[in-house]
C-alpha cells in the first residue's frame, strides 16, 4: 500500500516539472524570436548575466580540448623528429660517400699506374640480442660459419665501423664493440695524418691513446681506421674527434650504438705474407744481368796482362 502511494505523488509531480520545462523552454523561444529594440536589450542583459557564470563548467571541456591539440602536436612534432633523423641518417651517409669518393679521386690523380685493392665485399646479419654489460659490450648475428664468417672480421652499420667478429658459431657470431673495454684499434686522424689507439672504456665516446702530438688534432677531424698490424682494412669510417669533458681526446662514433639492427660484416682478407723473398724469382734465374760481350772482351786482355 505504502508503495502505491509512493507511485501516485511521483507521477502527478513528474508531470509538472515536464509541463514548467516545456513552457520555460517556450517562453524563452518567444523571447528570442520578438525583434523588438527593448526585447533585444533584454537578451543582451540576460546573455552578459548568464554566460559568464558559465565558465567552470566549460573548464574541463576547454581542457580537454586543448589536451587533445597539445597531444596532436606532440604527435606532429614526434614524426618531424623521426623524419629528422633519418634524413640525417641519409645526409651522413652521403657525406661519407662523398669524402671516400674525394679520397680516392685524390688517389687515382696522384697515383694513376697504382694498382686499387679489391673492393670489400660484406655480409649483412640481423643483430638478435645485445648482451651488452659493465663488463662486456657485445652483440649477437644471426650469420656465422655456414655463410663464411670468419673471427676477426670488421662489422659496420652501413656509415661507421661498430666493431670485429668475437667469436664464430655454425649459424650465429658475436661482435665485440668498440666500445668494450678489450677493444684495441689503430688508427688514423685526418687531415694531420696522426696514428692512434682508439681504446674502449664501456662509453659512446671511447678515447684516442698513444696519440704522437696531440697539437695538431683538432676536435671535429676525421677518424679512420689505419689497418695497421692487419687488425682492419684502411679508410674505414669511425668517427669525429671529440673534447671529453675529461680534457681528453675522445672519438665520437659515427655508428649508431642505441639503434644496431643490421650489421654488414666485411670479409676482410688477410694481406699475402711474403716469407721466402727468393722463391718469387724464377729457378735458375742469375741475380746480375750477364755482361755485354764487348765488354768481356775488353776486359779480358787487360786481366791477362795483369797476371803476366
Amino acid at each position: 500500500m505504502a508503495r502505491d502511494k509512493t507511485e501516485d505523488y511521483v507521477t502527478p509531480l513528474r508531470r509538472l516539472l515536464v509541463a514548467v520545462l516545456v513552457l520555460c523552454l517556450f517562453a524563452i523561444f518567444i523571447v528570442w524570436r520578438i525583434d523588438s529594440p527593448r526585447v533585444e536589450r533584454f537578451r543582451a542583459a540576460v546573455i552578459d548575466r548568464v554566460v559568464p557564470s558559465f565558465d567552470w563548467a566549460l573548464a574541463p571541456v576547454t581542457g580537454l580540448v586543448n589536451l587533445v591539440q597539445d597531444f596532436q602536436s606532440y604527435q606532429q612534432l614526434a614524426e618531424q623528429n623521426d623524419d629528422l633523423r633519418r634524413e640525417l641518417q641519409r645526409m651522413k651517409a652521403w657525406k661519407e660517400a662523398a669524402l671516400q669518393l674525394e679520397q680516392e679521386n685524390a688517389k687515382l690523380l696522384d697515383l694513376n699506374n697504382v694498382r686499387l685493392n679489391p673492393k670489400l665485399t660484406y655480409v649483412t646479419g640481423v643483430v638478435l640480442t645485445d648482451s651488452g654489460s659493465p663488463f662486456r659490450q657485445s652483440v649477437l648475428l644471426n650469420v656465422g660459419a655456414r655463410d663464411g664468417i670468419l673471427d676477426g672480421w670488421p662489422t659496420m652499420d652501413g656509415i661507421g665501423l661498430v666493431g670485429r667478429i668475437a667469436g664464430v658459431g655454425n649459424e650465429t657470431s658475436r661482435v665485440l664493440l668498440l666500445t668494450d673495454t678489450s677493444s684495441r684499434i689503430p688508427i688514423t686522424i685526418q687531415p694531420s695524418g696522426q696514428q692512434a689507439i682508439l681504446a674502449g672504456d664501456n662509453t659512446l665516446n671511447p678515447p684516442i691513446e698513444f696519440l704522437e702530438n696531440p697539437a695538431v688534432v683538432r676536435p671535429g677531424d676525421r677518424v679512420v681506421t689505419s689497418g695497421d698490424g692487419g687488425v682492419f682494412p684502411a679508410d674505414l669510417q669511425v668517427g669525429q674527434v671529440a673534447l671529453g669533458n675529461d680534457q681528453r681526446l675522445r672519438v665520437r662514433l659515427s655508428a649508431d650504438y642505441e639503434r644496431l639492427q643490421f650489421l654488414r660484416v666485411l670479409r676482410a682478407q688477410p694481406h699475402e705474407v711474403i716469407e721466402d723473398p727468393g722463391g718469387l724469382l724464377a729457378p735458375g734465374t742469375p741475380l746480375l744481368p750477364p755482361l755485354p760481350p764487348e765488354t768481356a772482351e775488353v776486359e779480358g786482355p787487360s786481366v791477362e796482362a795483369t797476371d803476366g
